[in-house]
């Protein structure tokens, strides 16, 4: 059996992926609905439930994020040891949803990369899965160099995370 160590640490990754939810609204109800039996989020890898960001590796936001939590959710995000990557759940997260006013986010990658979009007001659990799925495609076939490649640290260094 010959692979390479990516593949490898690649699988390892991708099936203990480790998620902290940052749900703000009606799509953190959804996203609880997936850890139910119905759907049972733990099958894929996905277990634990973090509630700190030292201890995890895949930022789930889910609901409408105002502008004052925006330094909130970067902070949580500079705590979150690389690798890491992001989801951002619903229509608010992706993009403020329906509600454009000064006070809403109108997507949190204004202030901080994503990784995988999931689409829907509120999202049906199954949309969730299938993020957390393309998630662990994107973990296995990610190189172990990519993070220190020039392309990702310019990609970080546009949101102004050093």
């Amino acid at each position: 059996m010959a692979t390479s160590l990516d593949k490898i640490v690649g699988l390892a990754r991708k099936n203990s992926l480790w998620p902290l939810p940052f749900a703000t609204s009606c799509c953190g109800i959804e996203f609880m609905a997936t850890m139910g039996a119905n759907y049972d989020l733990a099958r894929f890898g996905s277990e634990r439930m973090g509630f700190t960001p030292r201890q995890c590796d895949v930022l789930l936001v889910a609901g409408t994020i105002a502008k004052k939590m925006a330094p909130i959710l970067r902070q949580v995000y500079l705590q979150m040891a690389e690798p890491r990557w992001v989801i951002a759940i619903g229509a608010c997260a992706s993009s403020g949803g329906i509600f454009d006013s000064y006070s809403v986010l109108q997507g949190i990658d204004q202030v901080i990369p994503v990784d995988v979009y999931v689409a829907g007001c509120p999202p049906r659990p199954e949309g969730i899965l299938e993020g957390i799925l393309k998630v662990q495609e994107l973990v296995h076939n990610e190189s172990l160099r990519r993070r220190n490649s020039p392309q990702y640290k310019a990609l970080l260094e546009s949101y102004g995370i050093q």
